[in-house]
Formats: structure tokens, C-alpha cells, sequence
């Protein structure tokens, strides 16, 4: 059978824009729909729908086919979703004689799909012959049999009438189990598009989302929830691939380092070391840092940079080497962030306006809270996905004289310009 994913992805949201791209823990939204769409095994071709031509290109770059520009008129506010598939089918059909069996929806705004789940649906809707649709549910939070509208003179009428004698006062256990459909996949056979006109037809089975994976992306703080999900239950999904990221151009760092920079954090074993230790027959421990970070910072430090280092480790190498450096020096913080909170707060300064620059899960949490993260070329996958910019330099090999050299740069750039204007 020749099976097809269509993910629908215009370019004209409102709440947030360009929302199908926005980042989701280091990736374009619509990849891991692209990810998830690619890694199953029954799908044939994963195509996108979308007005857009950046839409586009980010959705080629990670592996999908945009064989079309979707028209305006069809990437509209209101715009249904069954003209899309429509005229996705059509142009398919008339311009390369192409008609898959089975249309499969993959909805850019649920994201976190288990790694099976496409399979599977696609083989429940094969093993049932005659259904028109399988379609993505979980069991309803809120009952709709306890739900109301208000009418145009402010009373409010039940929403579910008809079904029972004031079920809005019934014991919740005495209603009908309700589902809310997910957006995470809908199984569509051709016939039920093409003949029934519609995306579900009216013979339509259930495939159960694990709740854990639900998170619908309407709102910046979606995206929030969603990066949790994603470190809390560790979620076993396919991630895009790290390969498939643009290169970033030290020009193109530039606009998403904060326009004012009040604070460098920076972590110590791992970024100002290459995260390896040096035991003695004493037991005492050694690290190797590099002499042209150490040149970095003092550089930073001439041109009024204001450079911390936070760390975990305990030893007493951490403070020599800071105290060699004149940089002001937290070591043996258990709770990294804690302690960020409380030197941001003493300052006076905005987090937004903060650079931190990490290698590893610990330091996660103070990177979410700062308005740039940077990753060391050798950090952990989960460090890099988050990180704003990922330096080309492993930890302890220069890392630190790259980012000085990047926020100097910057700064030549800007005296340049005030130059001009004056």
C-alpha cells in the first residue's frame, strides 16, 4: 500500500508567529513531526503543506517533500483543514500521477509522539477494513456533560442536552466516558477524502495517546511545557537529527546574543577544562585549563564584561584558578540555579540580559532560566538542543576565547556604528 504523511504548517499564526518553526528544545517545531513522519516504517513520503517559503526550506532541510507552495487563500485563519488535504491530493495526482491509499495526518503543533505510535495506527486502520479514519485520543480531563454556553441574554444553557435529565448535576462516575482528540495522528483512507469528502468519515476508531506525550502548542508557554516534558519523563520519541541543524555563522550568533550583556557565567570542568581529571599518588586531583581562555577572560574583563564562574566541583583547583584569573568564583554549588537566582538578584540585573555557558545535564536548569545558553562543541545532546548558540571549540580547547572573540567582535561592529551616526 502506498502511504503518504501530510503535515499542514502555514505561515501566518498569530499567537505566536512563524509558530511551526519556532524552537522546541534546539529544533524547528515542524522537525520532529518530519522526524517522527521519516522514522516510521509504513510511511511511504512525508510532505508538507505550507504557504511559506522559510516553512519550506527549514522542512527540506530536515527531510521532508515540499513539492508545492499551498495558496494563500488556503493557509488562512479560518481555513479548514480538508481543502488542504484536498488540494494537496489533487496537485499530487495531477502533476505526478501520484495517489496514495492512505493519507496519515501528522500535526506540527503535537510534537512529542512515541516512537511506534504512527505504525501502529496505520496498521490498526489496515487490520479494519471499512473504517474510514483511526484518529488520536485521550481520555477527556473536563466532561462536556458539565460544560455550558451562554446564550446572547447572559443565561447559561447546558452544552449537552438531550442525553440525560440534568447531567450537569449527575455524579461525574454516572456520565459517559468522554476523549479529546490529540492532533498527534489521523489515519485517513483516499476514499473517505475523495469520495466522502471529509478527513474522518463517519466510521472512526481510537488509537490511545499515552497523556504524558499531550501537549497541544498554542502559546509561548506551551513550548515551555513541552521542553519539560521532554526533560522530566524522558520521553522516547525520534528526535530530528542534530546533523540537519544550518550552520551557524559566527554573523548569525550575533542576533541572538542579548542586546545588553549584564553577566558571563560560565561552568568550570568541561568548559575552562576538557572535563577530565588528573589524579596523583597522593590523591590530590589536577585539571588542564587552556592559556588562551585565560587570555579570553581577561579580555572580556578590560572591555567591562562582568564574568562569574558557578560550580558544582568541590575542589580547591576551581577557586586557585579563578582567583589567578580575578574572576569572582561560586564552587561547591550543589544548587547551580539557587545560587544564579541569588547573584542575579544582588546585582540587579536581568537573567535575560545573561550568557551561561554549560557542557552538561546539571547545568540545564540555569541555561533554561538565562536569555542566551552556550553550549561547548562537546556537550551532551540535551545541552546543545537548548542552547541558543553552539560554540565550534570543546571545552577546555579555546571554547571561552571563541565566545570572547565572538562578543568583542560585536562590540568593534557597534562602536563602528555609533561612530557613523555621530
Amino acid at each position: 500500500m502506498e502511504i503518504m504523511a501530510l503535515i499542514p504548517a502555514r505561515g501566518g499564526s498569530k499567537a505566536i508567529p512563524q509558530k511551526n518553526i519556532v524552537n522546541l528544545a534546539g529544533y524547528p517545531l515542524i522537525a520532529y513531526s518530519i522526524a517522527s513522519g521519516l522514522a516510521a516504517r509504513r510511511i511511504n513520503r512525508v510532505i508538507v503543506s505550507t504557504d511559506d517559503p522559510e516553512i519550506a526550506k527549514i522542512a527540506r532541510q530536515f527531510g521532508a517533500e515540499v513539492p508545492f507552495l499551498r495558496p494563500g487563500e488556503l493557509a488562512k485563519d479560518d481555513t479548514p483543514d480538508f481543502p488542504v488535504f484536498q488540494h494537496a491530493i489533487e496537485w499530487l495526482e495531477s502533476e505526478e500521477n501520484y495517489c496514495p491509499d492512505i493519507v496519515v495526518q501528522l500535526r506540527p503543533t503535537s510534537p512529542l509522539r512515541s516512537k511506534e505510535l504512527i505504525d501502529e495506527a496505520v496498521g490498526f486502520f489496515i487490520q479494519n477494513p471499512g473504517v474510514d479514519c483511526v484518529r488520536g485520543v485521550v481520555r477527556a480531563e473536563e466532561n462536556p456533560f458539565k460544560m455550558w454556553l451562554i446564550d446572547q441574554t447572559g443565561l447559561m444553557k447546558p452544552l449537552m442536552e438531550g442525553w440525560f435529565d440534568e447531567p450537569y448535576n449527575m455524579p461525574r462516575q454516572k456520565l459517559p466516558e468522554t476523549f479529546w482528540q490529540t492532533g498527534h495522528v489521523d489515519v485517513i483512507g483516499i476514499e473517505t477524502i475523495k469520495d466522502k469528502k471529509s478527513l474522518t468519515g463517519t466510521k472512526i476508531l481510537p488509537i490511545f495517546i499515552d497523556r504524558k506525550y499531550c501537549i497541544d502548542i498554542d502559546t509561548l508557554d506551551h513550548i515551555s511545557v513541552a521542553e519539560r516534558l521532554l526533560s522530566s519523563w524522558k520521553l522516547d520519541i525520534h528526535w530530528p537529527r542534530s546533523e540537519d541543524l544550518p550552520t551557524t555563522s559566527s554573523s548569525d550568533y550575533k542576533e541572538v546574543l542579548p542586546k545588553k550583556i549584564e553577566l558571563i557565567i560560565l561552568d568550570f570542568d568541561g568548559v575552562m577544562t576538557d572535563n577530565k581529571v588528573i589524579v596523583l599518588e597522593d590523591g590530590s586531583e589536577g585539571v588542564v585549563c587552556n592559556r588562551s581562555d585565560g587570555l579570553a577572560i581577561n579580555m572580556l574583563c578590560r572591555a567591562n564584561f562582568n564574568v562569574i564562574v558557578l560550580s558544582q566541583e568541590i575542589n580547591s583547583v576551581v577557586e586557585k584558578r579563578c582567583l589567578k584569573l580575578g574572576l569572582n568564583c561560586y564552587s561547591g554549588e550543589v544548587n547551580k540555579a539557587e545560587r544564579l537566582e541569588k547573584t542575579v538578584k544582588n546585582l540587579n540585573i536581568s537573567l535575560d540580559n545573561c550568557i551561561y555557558v554549560g557542557n552538561d545535564i546539571n547545568d540545564l536548569e540555569c541555561m533554561r532560566m538565562v536569555g542566551c545558553p552556550v553550549a561547548v562543541a562537546d556537550a551532551t545532546e540535551e545541552v546543545k538542543r537548548i542552547s541558543k548558540i553552539v560554540l565550534h571549540t570543546k571545552g577546555g580547547d579555546g571554547a571561552v576565547r571563541e565566545l570572547a572573540d565572538l562578543l568583542l567582535s560585536r562590540c568593534k561592529i557597534d562602536e563602528s556604528k555609533e561612530k557613523r551616526s555621530g
